[in-house]
């Protein structure tokens, strides 16, 4: 499958200019969880950043849609395999979340498709993976359950985790414009939490 091919049944990957490499996005008003949560202030979803400023843009939406109705295109699995296959390091939702267990079972595919890749996928959907045992994750993904709220516990049943905190944040990213730069701690099983700064 040629890679112009891919980008139109996945609806493309996303560049954060803060990440390493490339990431994949679904609308934010589409979360399970995260659609309650931005309701409820102290949550880490209240105000959410995938809700505002250029997330609204016509044409960033119109994207956001494409991709949420791709994943269940009976080829998304190769298709999102080829694009991700020559890139060193990959965020799964820098907005959206899982949709579905199937969904996160079609990712768990995609992982063992490009071994030489290094997964992140922060989720709140804790529920799913309460659902399994961590070791059936592939090892190059490194799935972060993240806290409800602000300055809250990390949760407790999954063993890499983060949360946002209003000061004692682990995440280097705000004193380096914003970027990653040579941090990986998202993508280490190493580091059992990362705390970003509530911003």
């Amino acid at each position: 499958m040629l890679k112009k091919e891919a980008r139109k049944i996945t609806g493309g990957l996303s560049k954060p200019s803060k990440m390493p490499g490339p990431a994949y996005n679904l609308p934010a008003s589409q979360c399970i969880t995260g659609s309650k949560l931005v309701k409820v202030p102290g949550t880490v979803c209240h105000g959410c950043y995938a809700l505002k400023g250029r997330y609204r843009f016509s044409n960033v939406q119109a994207a956001l849609q494409r991709r949420a109705a791709s994943v269940g295109h009976y080829l998304w699995v190769k298709a999102m395999s080829v694009l991700v296959k020559s890139e060193p390091w990959f965020r799964w939702h820098d907005s959206g979340d899982l949709q579905s267990v199937d969904h996160l079972k079609k990712i768990f595919e995609v992982c063992k498709a490009t071994p030489d890749t290094k997964h992140w996928l922060p989720t709140r959907e804790t529920g799913m993976l309460s659902l399994m045992d961590p070791a059936v994750v592939p090892s190059n993904l490194c799935i972060r359950a993240s806290g409800t709220m602000v300055d809250g516990a990390a949760p407790r049943s999954w063993p890499w985790t983060s949360t946002v905190v209003t000061k004692g944040k682990t995440c280097p990213a705000a004193e380096q414009g914003n970027k990653c730069l040579d941090c990986r701690a998202c993508w280490d099983r190493n580091v059992k939490n990362v705390s970003y700064g509530k911003h």
